[in-house]
């Protein structure tokens, strides 16, 4: 038969609504939409971060300095290889002018981030105000522009006064955007611009005060950024910068966005696989629909290959509309989202289509078609004519060694496009591997029920009996619908669980072990003052301070971090400058886990004591060296021992701890915690603020109610992401579930009618299905629990590195919630078996 009538039978067969192929279309278009959608929106977000580098990064070259301006020597090798523009920036307290410091009734200081800039800067970009203009020319020594945030805070507006440290600033514009805020990292607060000189004037640059200079180079036209970083690293290599060029404008955001996009996108790809088994069902069911048509060609000289093609044909066809539509939607959708994030995004994308992502997701939409749509259109095409008529009670299931190898290939394939695209090969193997174990698992679960099932002793109840027959008999989806239940039910655990844990994290253990308050650049000769004043407003709380500094890391054992071409896994620690310090005794929160703590008056060579997971991402042992930067100046010491760190206690915890001797002249400052006596208590936290910043005006403090707000506000994106991504793995569920009621449909409409005939009712027959789901669901919901304790487990304590505390009331509700859901959704796939008339379904049969 030729392929053109092939084709002209194949549509005519083809109901123009798709009828009996919705349930492939759907979970099809599903699935590629999803994969789509977040590759399309990760790919815009690092485009545009990519294409924005100059303006983020604030030139072609950026040399990062902490605690320190660049010497003499430095500035020349700055300023021959372009324009340079330099920023100050640090944390400070901006006061209102005219308020009461010790008023109580709100905030009279609050926290920001306080940059100095020259007459150059901006480089690139504009710096945007809400009237719609722009920092066009240099600000003066008494101006400061800020943002909204300030303003809100405050109460203030233009032309209001603001003191920083010792020095008045008069606000000029209040900020909208900040070309380089991206590349300036994590904050705490509203932004502060003010010139180089008012930043002087402040006070607040002291030496040992925590702050952050950068000199932002504009490279002549034609020049390579990335030779220029490259020479100056070499020309100066102890010095401890942090450089970057363009390409690079704001790597961590990048590795941010390209992480998430590859942990939805697994997830996608996981929601496509489970809907999938929905193809498969689907396809069962619309070719168990077409058993009479296949008979009646089988009968009238049709050939097996023609009965392939026709299908093969029709399948094919309502695939590709469904990937070509999800394709579309995938497209578009990325736009609305940016759009309505708004501020949430690190950048705006405009309207753009980005073909890689969207060839994947059809690649991977057609290996998902191929993988669960041939093997049912293999039963269909290798059964007899007689068969066909027979296959109602006598369901076979042959797969031609063909089909097993087409299976094979797009499988393998998926695994390959997986590895190729992903940016942590392993870890997308890993999430895959278990991705694909839990729906094996699942799947065997579903032949033990069955199996079971049939050998049970009968119940003397009918209903009962008929029931528990329904999980064994021939034409049975339990398989099917285990998959699907346990897979949604697992979920709902996991998202309760791992929601409630996380705010179980902040709202119950965060306030028990945190200080109240924060306090940095506390002179190292006035510590007594600080607990003097501190113990007047509250006379039992605790002031513990630290040493701070910061420093890089340049070398660790034989290996110059300048040399690496890619850091190790996990070594963020190597990624710009770290909090160093030093102690006498072993710090509270640190356990001794090898070595020994240098004696108590210890004078000898530098020793620093580490953090045992950084010893161990970067291979380092008792013995070794480490080497840091700190001002200018390269220090190695020797690690004389490994600590294990308790991070919950929000204290002051460093990962790099070194004898007293190795550090305490360098310049520095201290940082102090302040545990109050009653927690929570704003009025008491407010006064001991105020008195502080009284008699240190250059400090500043940190409540911790807004680190843990900050805090909370990440999490709770983070739980927003794992639900949205999780959803979407629940309606693949569904559309399972579905498509497993869709697929035994005709065999229990079969059931019905017998059973109308024999006088049962409607009633009877709706609850005989509502037992049969009832018992899968109980069971299914105590795997479930099991499965879903475990992942949430592994997420809190091994990715996040939290404690594990869900709150299992709400997680039970959920997971009664997700089992009820499931159920109503199996007996609304009834109600059409429920409708069929004997008479007319015998017919049929």
């Amino acid at each position: 038969m030729s392929w053109g009538r092939i084709w002209t039978i194949a549509r005519r067969d083809l109901n123009g609504r798709f009828r009996g192929l919705r349930l492939l279309f759907i979970c099809l278009f599903l699935g590629v939409a999803t994969l789509a959608t977040i590759g399309s929106l990760t790919t815009s977000i690092t485009s545009e971060l990519s294409q924005r580098g100059q303006e983020i990064l604030g030139g072609d070259v950026e040399i990062a300095i902490s605690q320190r301006y660049a010497s003499e020597e430095e500035r020349v090798a700055f300023d021959s290889a372009g324009s340079v523009s330099e920023t100050n920036r640090m944390r400070a307290m901006a006061r209102a002018v005219g308020d009461d410091a010790q008023t109580d009734s709100g905030p009279s200081r609050v926290l920001v981030e306080l940059k100095g800039v020259d007459a150059l800067y901006p480089h690139y970009g504009a710096v945007l105000f809400a009237d719609g203009s722009t920092l066009d020319a240099p600000l003066d020594n008494q101006s400061v522009v800020v943002g909204q945030g300030l303003i809100d805070r405050l109460n203030l507006g233009i032309g209001d006064r603001l003191q920083f440290g010792t020095a008045q600033f008069t606000i000029t514009h209040i900020v909208t955007e900040e070309p380089d805020r991206i590349g300036e990292g994590f904050t705490l607060g509203p932004v502060a611009l003010v010139s180089l000189d008012g930043l002087a004037r402040t006070g607040l640059v002291q030496p040992g005060s925590l702050y952050e200079t950068k000199y932002r180079i504009k490279t002549p036209a034609g020049a390579n950024p990335a030779a220029v970083a490259e020479n100056l690293t070499a020309q100066f290599p102890t010095a401890g910068w942090e450089v970057k060029d363009r390409e690079e404008g704001a790597p961590g955001t990048t590795r941010f966005i390209e992480r998430l996009g590859q942990f939805l996108g697994l997830v996608g790809l996981t929601a496509l696989i489970v809907a999938g088994i929905g193809v498969g069902n689907g396809v069962s069911s619309y070719l168990a629909g077409k058993r009479g048509s296949i008979a009646t060609f089988k009968v009238l000289g049709a050939e097996t290959g023609d009965i392939a093609r026709i299908y093969l044909l029709q399948l094919a066809a309502v695939a590709a509309l469904a990937i070509v539509t999800g394709l579309l939607l995938g497209a578009l959708v990325p736009p609305l989202i940016i759009a309505a994030l708004g501020d949430v995004l690190p950048v705006s994308p405009g309207i753009s289509l980005h073909p890689v992502p969207l060839l994947a997701a059809a690649l991977y939409g057609l290996l998902i078609a191929i993988i669960f749509a041939l093997p049912p259109l293999a039963r269909a095409r290798y059964v007899p004519a007689a068969g066909l008529f027979r296959d109602l009670v006598d369901g076979q299931r042959r797969f031609d060694p063909l089909t097993v190898v087409l299976v094979m290939i797009a499988f393998a394939a998926i695994v390959a496009l997986a590895m190729l695209t992903a940016r942590e090969p392993l870890f997308s193997a890993g999430f895959l591997g278990a991705s694909l174990a839990m729906l094996l698992l699942l799947a065997l679960l579903g032949v033990a029920i069955r199996w079971i099932a049939a050998r049970l002793p009968r119940p003397r109840q009918p209903l009962v009996r008929l029931a528990m027959a329904g999980l064994h008999r021939p034409g049975a989806q339990t398989g099917a619908l285990v998959v699907a239940l346990g897979l949604g039910l697992t979920l709902f655990v996991i998202l309760a669980a791992i929601q409630t844990s996380l705010t179980g994290e902040i709202t119950r253990s965060v306030p028990q072990r945190a200080p109240s308050l924060f306090a940095l650049d506390i002179p190292v000769d006035r510590e007594a003052e600080l607990r003097e004043r501190v113990a007047i407003v509250d006379a039992d709380a605790e002031v513990a301070t630290v040493p701070a500094l910061r420093g890089r890391i340049t070398a660790y054992g034989d290996t110059r971090v300048a040399d690496l071409e890619e850091l190790p896994e996990g070594a963020w620690y190597l990624r710009g400058e770290r909090g160093l310090t030093y102690a006498a005794e072993l710090p509270q929160g640190s356990e001794l886990i090898d070595g020994q703590w240098w004696p108590l008056l210890y004078n000898g060579p530098p020793l620093v004591s580490i953090d045992e997971e950084m010893a161990g991402v970067l291979g380092l042992e008792v013995g070794d060296t480490l080497s840091v930067s700190l001002l200018g100046r390269e220090m190695t010491a020797e690690i004389a021992s490994l600590r294990k760190i308790n991070w919950e206690t929000l204290g002051f915890n460093y990962t790099m701890v070194f004898s007293p001797n190795a550090l305490r002249d360098a310049p520095h400052n201290l940082a102090a915690t302040v545990s109050l006596s009653d927690p929570g208590n704003d009025l008491l936290e407010r006064k001991a603020s105020n008195v502080i910043l009284e008699l240190f005006p250059s400090a500043t403090v940190i409540e911790v109610s807004e680190i843990i707000g900050e805090v909370r506000t990440i999490l709770n994106q983070m739980a927003t992401a794992i639900t949205a991504a999780a959803a979407i793995t629940i309606l693949s569920g569904l559309a399972v579930l579905i498509g497993a009621i869709a697929a035994s449909r005709q065999a229990r409409t079969y059931d019905s009618v017998i059973l109308k005939t024999l006088g049962a009712t409607r009633r009877q027959i709706l609850l005989v299905q509502a037992m049969e789901y009832g018992l899968l669901s109980l069971i299914l919901a105590l795997v479930a629990l099991g499965l879903g304790y475990a992942a949430s487990w592994y997420v809190m304590t091994q990715i996040f590195q939290f404690g594990f505390a869900p709150d299992w009331t709400i997680v039970m509700l959920t997971l009664g919630g997700g089992a009820l859901l499931t159920l109503v959704v199996g007996l609304v796939g009834a109600l059409p078996v429920l409708a069929a008339k004997p008479a007319q379904a015998l017919r049929h049969l």
